[in-house]
Parts: structure tokens; sequence; C-alpha cells
């Protein structure tokens, strides 16, 4: 691959001398972008979202799985008085009863998504005693019996969601990655501010310095009578406004070093020195194969599949409620009763059980016809924005790709720009030394030359700032031309 070498002539240094008694660290914008992934606060917010919609799927899979159960109430206890007819005596009369319960159940359910029935399994016993005269004991078990349930009016819900669930864990792993560019993003802006704001000091402290040696060679030099008193007056003037100017970048570099320290989770006390980059990767984008990442990669297209998805269950469930609604209930199983524990699994009595159940509307005044029509509509408005967005969408790709490629060329003009005018700055200040011209002069090229400084650090920002947004539209590494999908689990190990 080749670079674009981008070499810097910085008056004094670009690195500020740390402000506090803390630990220092000189980090690149790389080793910046590494640290934001690993330990920001951003970063786990992003895994842990990712892990919520991965338990989600989870569970999705485990209701497609049989679940076995186990129920009991070993103890039951009940004392309590109730009317009763005495038929000797031909009156009811209040009768005290007391009796003990203990049963125990094992069920087997299995979801059948085919069909959006289930079938079930089921085995129990039960024991109950009376504690009153006869203190009678009776049991009932059931070896096992089978059963079956379903809705019979057309809609299937997990049919439905065995559609749209894998999608949304699909999206779901796409977006931790789109995410993870994005907080590279936000990587690239709090470096240059800091950065910026350290070129900013290292500039006013420059200026502060000259400012105060022109002053002082003004001083000597109004005593000779070669400088005149508005040209000292002038000079004093700059000294004063440099000095403002550095108290101000100071404030600016501790107000923007706790920012820094707060977004990669430091400590307070520490002090970071940026080290600038002085190359940029030269390369160009084509569009089409931007646009055909980002319509595979992202995030965004698999949202609009589920949209869909979810706009056809909508009207599906709206219509199968229009109609007439049943239900079947189907159990076959093996069941005995006995004072004796031991005869309970002897013989067993066949049982049986088909329910058949019908909900017929007969006067709704509309409304399960309104909600049907209104799926209906709901459906085609989801469909025409999810057009509409893939266009922008796309529009914004290509969009993205047009700004990068110009942006390689920009920051090489801004580079030779800052040099024209450090070398335009020297220039004038040796023919102010020699009387060649006055401090409002000198003052324009000064002006300039921190302009110039200002725009090349801004144009870095830009490149890089526009190649991760290119990165997050299309989930695609342009410089070393692979998949940020491949990185998926090597984002999660991170973090």
């Amino acid at each position: 691959m080749r670079h674009l070498i981008l070499m810097l002539f910085i008056v004094g240094s670009t690195i500020v001398p740390g402000f506090s008694q803390g630990p220092t660290l000189r980090l690149t914008l790389p080793e910046v972008i590494d640290l934001a992934t690993e330990q920001s606060i951003d970063a786990f917010r992003n895994k842990n979202m990712y892990l919520a919609r991965y338990w989600e799927f989870r569970y999705y899979k485990a209701e497609r799985l049989p679940g076995l159960s186990l129920s009991s109430s070993p103890v039951d206890f009940n004392r309590y008085s109730r009317k009763e007819y005495n038929f000797e005596t031909n009156q009811d009369e209040y009768r005290m009863r007391e009796y003990f319960n203990s049963d125990v159940s094992l069920s087997l359910v299995q979801n059948v998504a085919q069909t959006g029935g289930q079938i079930f399994l089921q085995s129990g016993l039960g024991m109950v005693k009376n504690l009153g005269d006869d203190g009678s004991t009776s049991y009932t078990a059931t070896p096992i019996s089978i059963g079956y349930s379903q809705e019979l009016n057309g809609y299937n819900a997990l049919k439905w969601k065995a559609k749209i669930e894998p999608l949304k864990y699909e999206k779901a792993k796409k977006q931790l990655i789109e995410n993870n560019e994005t907080l590279k993003q936000r990587a690239v802006s709090v470096f240059f501010n800091l950065a910026r704001a350290q070129i900013q000091k290292s500039i006013a402290e420059t200026n502060h310095a000259n400012a105060d040696t022109l002053y002082k060679i003004g001083q000597g030099r109004y005593q000779v009578g070669t400088v005149t008193q508005d040209e000292l007056l002038k000079l004093e003037l700059s000294l004063l406004n440099a000095s403002q100017a550095l108290n101000q970048a100071n404030v600016n570099v501790k107000r923007l070093q706790s920012s820094f320290n707060s977004f990669l989770a430091l400590e307070k006390e520490t002090t970071v020195e940026c080290i600038m980059p002085d190359v940029i990767p030269d390369f160009k984008v084509e569009a089409n194969e931007a646009i055909s990442f980002a319509v595979e990669n992202n995030p965004a297209i698999i949202d609009h599949e589920q949209r869909v998805l979810e706009a056809d269950r909508a009207v599906a469930s709206a219509k199968s409620e229009t109609g007439l609604n049943t239900s079947v209930f189907a159990l076959y199983g093996l069941n005995q009763d006995s004072k004796d524990f031991a005869d309970v699994y002897g013989k067993q009595n066949k049982s049986q059980r088909l329910n058949l159940g019908v909900n017929i509307p007969i006067v709704d005044w509309g409304r399960r016809k309104g909600r049907f029509e209104m799926a209906k509509s709901n459906r085609e408005v989801s469909l025409a924005e999810i057009r509409q967005e893939r266009i922008d969408f796309e529009q914004e790709v290509y969009q993205r790709v047009l700004e990068f490629n110009l942006q390689g060329g920009q920051v090489y003009n801004a580079a030779k720009a800052d040099t024209v005018a450090k070398m335009g700055y020297d220039v004038t200040f040796q023919r102010f030394l020699i009387g060649k011209i006055d401090v409002v002069v000198l003052n324009i090229a000064s002006t300039d030359q921190e302009n110039a400084r200002m725009q090349y650090v801004d144009a870095l920002n830009q490149f890089w700032t526009k190649y991760y947004q290119l990165r997050s539209l299309t989930l695609f590494d342009f410089e070393n031309k692979k998949q940020l999908v491949a990185e998926y689990d090597k984002i999660l190990q991170k973090q």
C-alpha cells in the first residue's frame, strides 16, 4: 500500500508537557482507537447491547426444543366446615372436614413449528388422606398421557418467529461491528480535539515568546529613536494578546484532557501527549464497490428485511381474526385410582378427551375487518418507507465515497500550505528584525501561519473521520481489502 508522506514543519513542539503529577502517556491515533475499543464505556455498552440480543436469540432457540418440568404439591392440608345434607335426619348440617393431599407430575412439552401447535406427554401420581373418623386413604396415578393442542385460524406464530428471530440476531452481530466502527469515529474526534488544543498551546507559547522578544527589542529601539511610540504600543498589545491566548490555550488543553481521560477510562490525573499522524493511506474507493459492500453488510439492510416480515406477520395475524376461529385439544392416556398404592399401577383404565372450540363473530361492527385493513395499509406504508430509505442509504454511501476520495488531496494541500505559511512567517520575522516591515505585517504572517497549521490538523481529522464513516457504512476495510464481519469474534474477545 502506497502512502502519502506529509511532513510538518512545526514551530516549537507539537507535544504539550504534562500539567499534572499523574502518569504521562504518548499515544498515536491507532493506539487511542485500540484503547477506545478495549476499555471505554461505549465499548462496554456496545458489547452488552449485543449480549442482550444474543440471549434473546438463545431464548428463541430454547423454545423450539422439548421442555421437561416437574411440579409437585408435597403438602396440602385442608380443614374447614362445610354444609352437607343428612339423609337420615332430612336436614342440612355443617360438618368439619379434614384431609391431606399430595401430588407430583412430570411433563414433557414440545412446540411444533410446522403447525404452530403443541404436543405434550404427562405422568402423575396423587394421594388424598381423610383425617376424619374413617381415616381413609386413596391414590390416583396417570402413568402416561399424550395430548395435542392447536389453533386452527391459519396464523402460526412459531413460523413467523422462525423467519424473524434469526434475522434479528444476524442484525445484532452486524450492529456490534457497526457500533465498533462508530466508536472509532468518536475516538478520532477525541484524539484530534486534544491534539488540536495541544498544538494551539504550542503555537501560543511560541507566539508569546516571540512577542516578548519583539517587545524587548522594540523598547531598545524606542530608546534610540528607531521605533515610534505607536509601534511600541502595538508590540505591547501583541504581547498582551499573546498572554491571553496562552492562558486560554492552557484552559482548553486541561478541559479536553479531562474529556479524553473520561472517554478512555484513564486515571483522572493522566496526561496524554498526542503524536500526530504524518502519513495517510493513499488509495481511492470505487463507489459501486462500496455500495455493494454496504448492501451486503450493513445492518440497516437486514432491518429492512425484518420490517417487511413484521408487516407481513401483522397482516397475517389480523386476517386470522376476521373469520372463523377454531381450536382443537386432544388427550389420550391411562389412569387408575385405588385405596391401595400397589394397585394404582396395575390394570389401567383408558382416558380420552377431545375438545373442539369454535368462535364465530356475528356482530362486531367491522372491528375485525378494520384491523385487517389497517394492517394492510401499515404494510404498504412500511414498504414505501423502506424503498425510500434504501435509496437514501445508497445515496449516502455514494456521497461518503466522493468526500473520502477528495479528502486525501485536501490533506496534501493543507500540508503544503502549512509549510509555505511557516516559510513565509520565517522570512517576515527576519525582515522585521532588520526593520524592513512593521508589526502589522508580522502579525498578519503569524495569523496566516497559525491558520494554516489548524487547517492541516482539521484536514487530517476529516480524513480519518470520513474513512471510519465509510467503514461503518460498508463494514469493509478498504485499506487492507477485507470484510470487517470477519473480526466479529475478535471484537468480543477484546471487550
